[in-house]
């Protein structure tokens, strides 16, 4: 049997992935008119429509959703196993890539790789701060961060800090006007200064435990932020209260900036793993900042 040739499966796949001609035959280091022929090619030889084509855009037909759906992975599979062999070296080297939320990245990501990356020059690491619930196998993350009760089931994924507790907190200013709330309902009376999350453009929700007893409050207020940073200053400013993760405002209730309020319905919860697919050999880059990365946790003498 005559083996197939899968070059102008790739042609196609670049084409729909990038949505254009142009730049899918600047990848791949060809010319426009020879990446069209070459996918008219293949859909005369299936005898079928793979790409819908317009003055603006290129998009895959049903068909073609297909062939991208099975074709892609494995192509992505094979270039990840090159990738693999090319960085079989005595140090690790290459670009890893991870996904994850700013608090993360600050106090967990960063702490990690200050410890590593000066004895390893040739390793890169991409890090991208993105609140939403990033597809890391579409968008080509190595791995992402998220809490672990966001993790998929198909997923690898592994313990890389403690657990976490939330913290409700005001500045004193704030509290000078206004009561100091009892239970998470009070909440609804005060002005909070929110969070909106990117994916499905909705509120961060305010979520409260205590003695197994689970709350859920919709907080309203006049200030809305996309990070945690931004939170926190307003909040120091007397703004508001706000929610956040209890390490980031530590220090600044310990220095009086902040007052914590709802201390007893704020339980500890499983903290950030970092998640990836399965992979018969990662490269020796991305096992370096694995190991980095893996929380140890230390028993009590």
């Amino acid at each position: 049997m005559r083996p197939e040739n899968f070059n102008d499966i790739l042609a196609f796949v670049m084409v729909a992935r990038e949505e254009s001609f142009t730049r899918a035959a600047i990848k791949l280091g060809v010319s426009q008119s020879a990446l069209s022929q070459t996918v008219r090619a293949l859909e005369a030889r299936l005898g079928l429509r793979l790409l819908t084509r317009t003055t603006r855009r290129v998009s895959p037909t049903a068909a073609g959703e297909r062939l991208l759906a099975s074709a892609a992975p494995r192509f992505d599979e094979i270039q990840s196993e090159l990738v693999a062999l090319s960085e079989m070296r005595d140090r690790p080297a290459g670009t890893v890539r991870i996904t994850t939320g700013e608090h993360a990245a600050i106090t967990i990501l960063a702490p990690a790789l200050e410890k590593i990356l000066p004895d390893y020059p040739e390793v890169k690491v991409e890090v991208t701060v993105d609140y939403g619930l990033t597809d890391i196998v579409a968008d080509r993350y190595d791995a992402g961060v998220r809490l672990g009760e966001q993790i998929a089931k198909d997923m690898i994924a592994i313990k890389i800090g403690p657990e976490m507790r939330m913290a409700v907190v005001g500045a004193p200013s704030y509290f000078q006007g206004h009561p100091r709330p009892t239970t998470p309902e009070d909440l609804t009376r005060h002005n909070c200064i929110q969070m909106r999350m990117p994916t499905y453009g909705n509120m961060q929700s305010w979520e409260f435990e205590k003695e197994g007893h689970e709350v859920k409050v919709r907080v309203d207020g006049q200030i809305i932020f996309n990070n945690s940073t931004m939170r926190l200053d307003a909040v120091k400013r007397g703004l508001g209260l706000t929610y956040l993760p209890e390490d980031l405002v530590a220090e600044s209730i310990v220095r009086g900036e902040l007052v914590r309020v709802l201390e007893d319905w704020c339980e500890p919860f499983d903290g950030y793993h970092l998640y990836y697919p399965n992979r018969r050999h990662p490269s020796p880059a991305f096992a370096l900042v694995v190991d980095a990365l893996r929380y140890v946790e230390r028993k009590p003498r």
